[in-house]
């Protein structure tokens, strides 16, 4: 009986030892989501006004994707993605959360926008769940805006929640400075920037939890209106563009002028902080020995804000940006250092989606995919590992709304090097060449009858699978007055036309 209880004794501890080890093997996951920051906001990426340099450090570490995309062209609905693997359509969060629903519609528009969910249900499987079930300790910083109290972060799935609620940008308090007026994370000293404060807050979590599997989700308020940045960082870049001789430049596009130069200094300043926020939380990594033992992935939501609020980047040599189906709009920028695992200096020319980033995180935790998981997104581990290729198959994007940034209802999908985007408004229907068109000026719909038609069709499946709603008829437009898609035009320019007005 004693060698049996002997025997039974060095089983257990053998099954504790492999549990041990395999929680020690299992890599810590530290996410970085920007919010609003174009496809073109980081040196990696072509800028030579914004300095990023950590950034830059984690590009040339890890991996640098050129074809990322985010799953929608505003916030909420590529976080509901980022959070559940999903098709925005399938959660039902297909505009950014406090838009007008339909019968509060009021703007003079030909489409009445389509229906949205205002939270992401509680029922659904969030990667926090996923991680937390597999032993990992979670933690939400920053900006959440899926829904109302009740539908936070810590109803989510995560243990820690610091700034995450309803709001869509910091506006409480002083905003980006404390006080913040923020249910969700505690005044600091007068004056505190909030980047830094989350930052900070991350970096203490993960040296509380440097002896366990850790997830740490950091969303970041910076670069999202109001625009806002430290008083030395604006001065910085007011010099600089001064000494480049940098001048604002527009175009057009459709109703709403589009920023061509890269040269807003108090954005500059915002995207400097998110950089030296992105810096604090890495260097916390590498000071505990965890470089090795951590995934960190960087990306953003949307593209950056050209068209409206002050337009204050650049996305050329994309087209247009945030809230728009044209690739500025939905491409972002996308790094991964896996150390060990990711060779660095790597450059992936992958199309790559919000989507993915769930069953890629989940697989690399040597964890489970949910058994109801519908596989939109698809795991990037074997590219990663430089093991396989990720097969050719469509992206796809429904926004069935009107944004705040002059863009209309429409569908698009992109499938290799072509792109077809499909608009309610006409019904029109475009088809660009990626490799040879990047900007997508070139419409070849009339000249690729049998891709467009493929294309469509495959479109026309998705939606019609997934259950997309779609926007419908205004009864109450009139094309007599003003378009509910116009805006007024950037001061800048109301000032240089007022002044050639002036000449004549």
């Amino acid at each position: 009986m004693k060698s049996i209880a002997l025997l039974l004794s060095a089983a257990c501890l053998l099954g504790d030892q492999t549990i041990a080890a395999e929680k020690s093997s299992r890599p810590n996951i530290v996410f970085i989501l920007a919010d609003d920051l174009g496809a073109r906001d980081l040196g990696c990426y072509g800028s030579t006004f914004y300095e990023t340099p950590n950034l830059d450090r984690l590009a040339r570490d890890g991996a640098r994707f050129t074809q990322a995309y985010a799953a929608c062209p505003v916030c909420s609905p590529t976080r509901a993605a980022y959070v559940t693997g999903k098709w925005p359509v399938r959660t039902g969060v297909t505009d950014y959360i406090g838009a007008a629903q339909p019968e509060k519609w009021n703007r003079n528009t030909k489409l009445m926008p389509a229906p949205y969910t205002e939270r992401l249900a509680l029922d659904e499987t969030t990667l926090a769940e996923v991680l937390k079930a597999a032993g990992y300790a979670t933690m939400h910083a920053g900006k959440w805006h899926l829904g109302p109290e009740g539908f936070w972060p810590e109803n989510q799935g995560y243990d820690v929640n610091m700034g995450g609620c309803d709001r869509g940008g910091p506006y409480g308090g002083k905003r980006y400075f404390s006080p913040y007026g923020n249910p969700r994370l505690s005044d600091g000293p007068d004056g505190e920037h909030l980047p830094d404060r989350l930052a900070t807050e991350c970096a203490k979590f993960i040296e509380a939890n440097k002896d366990r599997p850790f997830f740490v989700s950091f969303c970041s308020y910076d670069v999202h209106t109001p625009l806002m940045a430290r008083e030395d960082l604006q001065k910085k870049y007011e010099a600089k563009r001064q000494r480049l001789g940098l001048e604002p430049k527009w175009g057009r596009d459709g109703t709403r002028d589009v920023r061509l130069v890269q040269e807003h200094a108090v954005y500059a300043g915002m995207v400097e902080a998110l950089d030296l926020a992105v810096g604090k939380i890495v260097r916390k990594l590498d000071e505990l020995g965890l470089r090795e033992k951590t995934i960190v992935l960087f990306t953003s939501d949307n593209g950056g804000l050209s068209t409206s609020e002050g337009s204050p980047t650049s996305n050329l040599p994309l087209r247009a940006g945030k809230g728009w189906l044209y690739e500025g709009g939905i491409r972002e920028p996308l790094l991964i250092r896996w150390s060990g695992t990711v060779q660095p200096g790597t450059v992936n020319d992958t199309p790559v989606c919000t989507p993915d980033y769930f069953p890629t995180l989940i697989e690399a935790a040597g964890a489970k995919l949910p058994a109801s998981y519908p596989g939109d997104g698809k795991s990037l581990v074997a590219l990663l590992k430089g093991v396989a290729p990720l097969p050719e198959r469509p992206l796809f994007w429904h926004y069935p709304h009107y944004g705040n940034q002059g863009g209309a209802p429409g569908a698009a999908i992109r499938l290799g090097q072509w792109k077809l985007i499909e608009w309610g408004e006409g019904p029109q229907v475009e088809l660009f060449d990626l490799a040879a068109d990047e900007g997508e000026k070139n419409n070849l719909a009339d000249r690729e009858p049998a891709k467009t038609r493929e294309l469509l069709d495959k479109l026309h499946a998705w939606q019609k699978e997934t259950g997309a709603r779609f926007a419908t008829p205004n009864s109450n437009y009139d094309p007599a007055k003003p378009d509910g898609r116009s805006a007024p035009r950037p001061a800048a320019q109301k000032g240089k036309a007022a002044k050639a007005k002036a000449k004549r």
